[in-house]
């Protein structure tokens, strides 16, 4: 799939170019709307917010390869606009009791087990940390989308992710690791 290409049809008015290209992110933004509105209903109503905002204004975009990045902006700027808008807060932790309500089998983006653990854990950050680590390993956005997402300087976004891993490292006992592989040193082997 070109992706310029199909912007470029998109921007001249192909609306089944635009709908290939977020067809083809289309779990990718759910997984992400997810993740900041906590529920299944709220998180398909700003990707409708979303998809309407592109057809708008997808004149405006002028690198067509940061289609993706630009959109994915967007996208988090609704979930933070809805949120503000319910006076919520931006928590992307799983201690919400709509989480668990809205937990079903049919739904394939849920793993209770390890989406538990792992929002267990990152509630031990700070939200912008929390924010910054769950794009960059969850949703694998560069740095620089996640800064752009954000609002915050690049070195920022490198700082919380950096300083988050140490806290998360710390409280999960890394300490007894020699690498972020988990490779056991060799003084822990000997014991």
């Amino acid at each position: 799939m070109n992706i310029s290409r199909l912007v470029r049809q998109a921007q001249r008015g192909n609306k089944e170019a635009l709908l290939q290209l977020i067809l083809a992110e289309q779990d990718a933004y759910y997984r992400l709307a997810y993740k900041y509105m906590g529920n299944k209903h709220d998180a398909m109503d700003a990707m409708e917010d979303m998809i309407i905002t592109l057809y708008e204004k997808l004149e405006q975009l002028q690198k067509r390869e940061a289609f993706y990045s630009w959109s994915k902006t967007i996208l988090v700027n609704h979930c933070k606009s809805a949120l503000r808008k319910k006076d919520k807060l931006i928590l992307i932790e799983g201690k919400q009791e709509s989480f668990i309500a809205n937990l079903t089998e049919v739904d394939p983006y849920l793993h209770f087990e390890s989406e538990t653990d792992m929002k267990e854990l990152l509630s031990k950050l700070n939200p912008r940390q929390r924010e910054a680590i769950e794009l960059r390993y969850i949703h694998d956005l560069p740095y620089q989308t996640i800064a752009d997402m954000t609002g915050a300087p690049i070195g920022t976004i490198k700082s919380r992710i950096s300083q988050g891993l140490v806290k998360l490292k710390s409280t999960i006992g890394g300490d007894r690791y020699e690498n972020d592989r988990g490779e056991i040193t060799r003084t822990q082997a000997d014991l």
